[in-house]
């Protein structure tokens, strides 16, 4: 019997200005104990296919035809309470977004317990039992403890195994997985993926995983169907898909996907069809806004040193009590050392929890240090109390955050958000003049014509990403941190926003610090790479001398762990040049 299928739907979100097709005449079926693998661009769909199974569409959004069918049962049309008893003990889902998708007022322990209870009736202390041990299958360390914290009190990976934990919590027969590691290393990502092949192969679970990463969908899935435009372009066996993809978009979505192998200048960069902002040749970032005016009184050291941390730690107070001794600490960060120069990209990866965001929150002076310094164009800025001083520092150092749907201001149209720090810091000399900086950054970063109307919760999570780099560049900053940039983005666009962001770094002699689990992605971007755990550098090296001949044993089982893409290198071996009639370009590997 098949487990889930639907029969030709389609979804559309109404307006005054019409009706919006968001996934237009899609048939796709899954089977028990197999995975179903969703890739495409963001927009292309795939999110909204899953929230329409579980019946969580965003009002108004709703299915306009066709039926959803799970076993032998159509649930599209079923009441409102029959579709609440269905959610969580029959069909789970695991959200892209951990951090809207947890209670904030509620601990770890009491959204596990309430749901566990709520679906198998263990009882209280059952429920207490089974939640320690999701927590311990999703690998969250020291679960007793951990379960007992809020999720801001977790890094985004870790907010995302628990999650995943609460998905598995009613022990369901489908669980529809929408870019269930995007916030993870490669570490957790493994574990993850093994624990979801393990349940559908020993409980014959279903699975339908929404995912970007082709690594991903080369581990683990049995099948893949491939969108674009709302529409489904090709399905079929994974290693046929990946291995020799028939459709134009499948094979310009192969091409895009960045080289674990070897370190390559650029991204090949591919168009298909239709709604594609073509790269402009004769654009010139020096002679363009973000280059002009930009404020060179504050200097690096004499020998190019941009950022310098010395013995940064960080302490966290993760148990109260009147008494000091009986206080309990997480220390996130243990003597950090390491320099930054102007123009370089420097990498920081290591395992959820590692330290490396916490690293990046202290550097731009989110968090103040426990203990340690921060240099940055000479100043200690660690140290500065005086807050215009503090603003004319920060305005030179930007932060691209992992999240970007909570680091958007959910009531302000695009054109607000990004506008907003170039009228902060008077970089325009009227209201006009910054919004035709706005509409050029966010055509820069890949937005369309009308983008900056809109607000925050219309745009998919790779959209959103792309906004909040052009709020980062709107300062015209000297620093840029990107803490997982492109965790939330498709390989075509995230060739796109590397690709810019190398752009900018040799156009305007820009500096970053890269915060990615990515492996590849940081093979290509990055000059050298600090490879952090528990809160330690355990190595710094540069980049290519990490991936050929790394020293830590953490370093070489980090790389062992590299989603294997084998079938693509073949393919890719083996491509010829696409005739022109395809459509396609590409610049093949």
């Amino acid at each position: 019997m098949t487990l889930l299928a639907t029969k030709n739907i389609c979804i559309g979100f109404p307006s005054r200005h019409g009706m919006f097709v968001a996934v237009n005449d899609l048939s796709i079926s899954v089977e028990p104990g197999e995975i179903l693998g969703i890739v495409g661009e963001s927009g292309a769909g795939k999110s909204t296919v899953g929230n329409a199974i579980i019946s969580l569409l965003q009002p108004p959004g709703k299915v306009i035809s066709g039926e959803v069918w799970f076993k032998d049962q159509r649930i599209d049309n079923l009441s409102t309470e029959q579709k609440r008893r269905l959610r969580g003990k029959k069909i789970g889902m695991i959200f892209q977004d951990p951090q809207t998708s947890l209670d904030p007022l509620k601990t770890i322990k009491q959204q596990l317990v309430e749901t566990i209870d709520l679906h198998l009736r263990l009882g209280r202390k059952g429920s207490e039992q089974r939640a320690i041990e999701l927590l311990e299958q999703v690998g969250i360390p020291d679960p007793k403890l951990r379960m007992l914290h809020y999720p801001h009190q977790f890094s985004g990976g870790m907010r995302q195994r628990v999650v995943i934990a609460l998905a598995l919590c009613g022990e369901p027969e489908l669980i529809i997985a929408d870019e269930p590691t995007t916030a993870l290393d490669v570490s957790v990502q493994k574990q993850i993926l093994d624990l979801m092949r393990k349940l559908c192969i020993e409980k014959n679970v279903g699975m339908i995983l929404v995912t970007h990463d082709m690594g991903v969908i080369a581990e683990v899935t049995d099948r893949v169907a491939v969108m674009y435009n709302s529409k489904l372009m090709e399905i079929g066996d994974t290693q046929q898909i990946l291995g020799n993809p028939q459709h134009p978009y499948t094979q310009s979505l192969i091409s895009a996907i960045p080289r674990p192998d070897k370190r390559i200048e650029r991204f090949p960069l591919v168009t298909y069809i239709e709604d594609v902002i073509e790269p402009q040749d004769d654009f010139d970032l020096s002679s363009h806004w973000l280059g002009q005016s930009r404020d060179f009184s504050m200097q690096v050291d004499d020998d190019g040193t941009i950022l310098q941390v010395q013995d940064l730690c960080m302490r966290f107070q993760i148990s109260n009590s009147m008494f000091k001794s009986k206080r309990l600490y997480l220390d996130a960060v243990k003597q950090v050392n390491f320099s930054i120069k102007e123009g370089e990209t420097f990498g920081i990866v290591g395992e959820s929890g590692s330290g490396k965001s916490t690293i990046a929150r202290m550097v731009t002076g989110l968090y103040q240090p426990y203990s340690g310094s921060v240099h940055f164009l000479g100043k200690e800025i660690s140290a500065i109390n005086h807050t215009p001083e503090v603003l004319a520092y920060r305005r030179q150092m930007q932060m691209v955050f992992q999240d970007p749907f909570s680091s958007l201001n959910g009531r302000m149209r695009v054109m607000d958000i990004v506008a907003e720090p170039i009228m902060f810091h008077k970089l325009a000399t009227s209201r006009e003049e910054s919004q035709q900086i706005v509409l050029d950054l966010l055509k820069l970063v890949g937005m369309s014509d009308d983008a900056y109307a809109k607000y925050p919760h219309q745009f998919s999570g790779g959209q959103r990403q792309r906004i909040s780099i052009a709020r980062a560049l709107a300062t015209r900053p000297r620093f840029l941190i990107c803490d997982e940039p492109t965790s939330a983005l498709d390989v075509s666009v995230q060739a796109q926003i590397l690709n810019l962001l190398k752009d900018l770094q040799q156009e305007l002699n820009l500096t970053m610090m890269f915060i990615s689990h990515d492996l590849p992605v940081i093979r290509q971007m990055c000059d050298r790479v600090a490879v952090m755990q528990h809160g330690q550098i355990l190595e710094l090296t540069e980049t290519e001398q990490l991936f050929t001949d790394p020293q830590h044993s953490y370093s070489k089982h980090l790389l062992s762990l590299m989603p294997k893409l084998d079938m693509l290198t073949k393919r890719r071996q083996t491509t010829v040049q696409q005739p022109m009639d395809t459509q396609l370009s590409a610049n093949s590997f």
